[in-house]
């Protein structure tokens, strides 16, 4: 484990699951890797993911989904919707003054709310759990949709830089986010979106 960043033991990021009103996130496991795969070889998505080759195949899932059963300084989540994986989101802890959310969702599953009520849950984890200050997130800024989750959870804009994506072989602007525990928990009561204890 890498020292100095917040990320749980492999034994609680197993037995971690979240639940929302529609949603339940845990963490992918091999047995999710043809539905990772599926939903992530799609260019739409990769252009919008900084990480996200594509196209994507199930050797990235299965290397995917052992990196993150192993020491990598990220916490990830497989969302699904009444059993069937929807998409992933989760936090990323290499730099531990700057933790960063990221998510996607498969296309068909766009549109319907289930990125907004998944980012909430493990926002709400991150806080929760973690004596963190402050997340990051960023969106593309040829992506308004990803814009609009992030404000309405809270984030507030602060800036424009260029990141690489791997799909696109180069770099684009993306829109940078945070949001403070402060605001954070004045926004607190996130209705019916927010996790519930199992």
């Amino acid at each position: 484990m890498l020292q100095d960043i917040p990320t749980p033991t492999l034994r609680e990021a197993s037995s971690c699951v979240l639940e929302t009103e529609r949603l339940m996130l845990r963490r992918p496991t091999l047995a999710d890797v043809k539905a990772i795969a599926r939903l992530a070889n799609d260019r739409r998505i990769a252009e919008n993911s900084r990480r996200l080759p594509h196209p994507y195949s199930q050797d990235h899932a299965v290397a995917f989904v052992r990196a993150m059963a192993g020491d990598k300084p990220e916490t990830a989540f497989l969302i699904e919707n009444n059993h069937t994986p929807v998409g992933m989101v989760g936090v990323n802890w290499r730099e531990p003054e700057a933790p960063e959310l990221g998510y996607w969702l498969g296309v068909e599953y766009w549109g319907q709310g289930f990125a907004t009520e998944a980012a909430r849950a493990v926002i709400d984890f991150a806080f929760e759990e973690f004596d963190i200050e402050h997340l990051m997130s960023g969106a593309r800024v040829a992506n308004p949709n990803s814009r609009n989750i992030l404000e309405k959870c809270g984030f507030q804009w602060s800036g424009v830089e260029l990141h690489r994506f791997e799909a696109l072989g180069s770099s684009s602007p993306v829109d940078r986010f945070r949001l403070s525990r402060g605001i954070w928990a004045s926004l607190k009561n996130w209705n019916s979106s927010t996790r519930h204890p199992r």
